[in-house]
């Protein structure tokens, strides 16, 4: 979160780290969308590597109340959001992170277990609430509507009510379920 002239709250910025299919660009996206039905202006993103089910992939996302003009890539998030936690051991998702950042993990361990040098820690089994929300399979779950859930209430720049409308237009299939999941996240977010 960056500060203007009067003390007043600016942009803010998300990097999403997820592998591909697990819907980190729709995440990205969504949370733009949802911004946006808010009034806010709003910029979303990707970053692809090997384009492929399964390789690392980066999603962005800005949320300012004033026009966002910047055009680059996000270098030093205020959030950083992991949806797959195996990323850990293969990229630094916290690489620039501000010094009072935020990190949401797709976890169902506490967030004591993880140490990330001053970042306030917080997780979600975003996983099993997929799963149990029909959304993907056991081993291929689709945990960014879940994910997003946890994002509002670790956040709160952007209302639960607003991610379930922007779900409705950028989720193609299982709306409710989708809904539901983002709902049972906001409810079962550790570390708030």
């Amino acid at each position: 979160m960056s500060f203007g002239v009067n003390g007043e709250e600016i942009m803010y910025e998300v990097r999403f780290h997820g592998r591909g299919g697990q819907g980190a660009v729709t995440a990205a996206n969504t949370l733009a969308d949802a911004a946006f039905r808010e009034g806010k202006d709003v910029q979303a993103f990707p970053m692809f590597g090997v384009e492929r089910r399964g390789a690392p992939v980066a999603a962005f996302t800005r949320i300012d109340e004033q026009p966002i003009d910047i055009k680059t890539q996000i270098y030093e998030p205020d959030v950083v959001v992991v949806l797959d936690i195996s990323l850990l051991d293969v990229i630094d998702v916290t690489k620039g992170l501000k010094d009072d950042g935020k990190i949401i993990l797709n976890s169902a361990k506490d967030p004591s277990e993880f140490d990330f040098d001053g970042a306030e820690v917080y997780t979600v089994d975003a996983t099993t609430i997929a799963v149990d929300n029909g959304l993907g399979t056991e081993t291929n779950p689709i945990v960014n509507t879940s994910i997003l859930g946890a994002y509002s209430r670790v956040v709160g720049n952007v209302e639960l009510e607003s991610i379930f409308e922007a779900i409705t237009d950028n989720v193609p299939v299982k709306i409710e379920n989708n809904q539901q999941a983002a709902k049972d996240a906001y409810d079962n977010v550790k570390g708030v």
